[in-house]
């Protein structure tokens, strides 16, 4: 159990303080229970680190431990909550949880048990907190957490340091942002980096080996993190590598469930689960039409893979369009809904209609359409209904 402590203790005086990610500020930190969802390597360990040191807690006080520890192959966390609460414990800070088995009846336990201890847990993406049973999913407040947003991106490479702009902000006023934003750095070059490197945190201690850490982080998410939250055998596990690496090479993909399964060798529920997935696991996301009622039900319109990163540690040939409706579509998704429109790329919250193109994209796709507008890549700043597709990444 000294172990445990020593750990924390160490791990806290280490973590850097330079910059702390958007969710942190968002967090009620407040709440006896909370969960934070995220893909492998957007950071969550990291945010608890740094809510830990900022409030200058000692190990005694507040505790921070990984559930894959091997101390956990012989105890239970309820053990930990027991000693952490009686020993003086005020907060408990649970990273990795879908490592361990029984996590949401323990946790619920301790909810009960232990009033006055804070616990804050992170897990995959893959966890369905909502979905749990229901005396936890009436306690805990649940939060997902998304890699950086390109505005991020500047601040963690020292570039620009930015506050975060509304959709509405930009559709209203893009040119005077875009300009004011462009005096001081000029934006395009380190956008064109950020979309193959600067998505994961990550990035910074292994710049040279970026992609090669990346294509070994999905390979966790599909040989660890998913048997670890859902019941599944070892040969959907090999389809589930085919898919990905199928879906990389022909996104954005409208999606034919018929040709999909015969290249794969699969079963049609088969691969709606296997789809799900990939898109719980965050690695790719599904656009369905507009008005098409209940998601669950319907078959998704097109296939993106999650964000552009991933594009280039999957795929050795990179098509320019769809690396820009990727971006586009990761950048929005934190704090809107998409669909898939008639007409146009993306239809955004039921109403604002987009077209995502290069810099001498057009008008035609979308005249007469009220709320429409023109997404351009390379371009500093745009005019009228044309907004530079970097300017998106500031939403966050």
């Amino acid at each position: 159990m000294d172990q445990l402590y020593i750990l924390s203790g160490r791990l806290v005086a280490n973590v850097s303080m330079a910059y702390q990610r958007y969710l942190s500020s968002l967090i009620v930190w407040d709440d006896r229970l909370i969960g934070i969802r995220g893909s492998r390597g957007v950071g969550k360990t990291t945010l608890l680190l740094q809510h830990i040191r900022q409030n200058g807690w000692e190990p005694q006080e507040a505790l921070y431990v990984s559930l894959d520890h091997m101390w956990f192959a012989s105890h239970s966390i309820l053990e930990l909550a027991e000693y952490h609460y009686t020993h003086g414990g005020k907060y408990l800070f649970l990273d990795e949880v879908h490592r361990y088995r029984t996590w949401m009846q323990e946790l619920k336990n301790i909810s009960d048990f232990y009033p006055d201890l804070h616990v804050v847990f992170t897990g995959s993406s893959l966890l369905q907190i909502d979905n749990a049973i229901a005396d936890l999913s009436r306690r805990c407040i649940s939060y997902t957490m998304q890699g950086l947003s390109f505005r991020e991106y500047l601040i963690f490479a020292g570039v620009a340091q930015w506050d975060s702009i509304r959709l509405e902000d930009i559709l209203q006023s893009h040119t005077s942002l875009s300009i004011r934003l462009n005096s001081e750095i000029h934006v395009l070059p380190y956008f064109a980096q950020y979309l193959q490197q600067g998505y994961y945190p990550f990035y910074w201690d292994a710049q040279s080996t970026y992609q090669a850490r990346l294509q070994q982080a999905i390979s966790t998410i599909i040989d660890v993190d998913i048997p670890q939250t859902e019941q599944i055998e070892f040969e959907s596990l090999y389809k589930t590598k085919q898919l990905l690496s199928a879906l990389a090479g022909l996104v954005p993909y409208t999606l034919n469930i018929s040709d999909l399964c015969k290249s794969i060798g699969t079963t049609r529920n088969q691969l709606l689960r296997l789809l799900n997935l990939l898109e719980h696991s965050a690695l790719i996301r599904k656009l369905y039409p507009e008005q098409s009622g209940i998601q669950s039900l319907a078959k998704p319109e097109k296939i993106l893979l999650e964000n552009t990163n991933l594009m280039y540690a999957l795929s050795p040939t990179i098509e320019r369009g769809t690396v820009r409706e990727t971006f586009f579509c990761n950048q929005m998704a934190l704090q809107h809904t998409l669909a898939m429109p008639n007409k146009g790329d993306v239809l955004v919250d039921e109403k604002y209609l987009f077209e995502v193109g290069g810099h001498t994209k057009g008008y035609k796709q979308i005249k007469g359409i009220t709320d429409s507008w023109i997404v351009a890549d390379d371009i500093e700043t745009g005019f009228g209904n044309k907004i530079p597709l970097w300017l998106f990444g500031m939403m966050y």
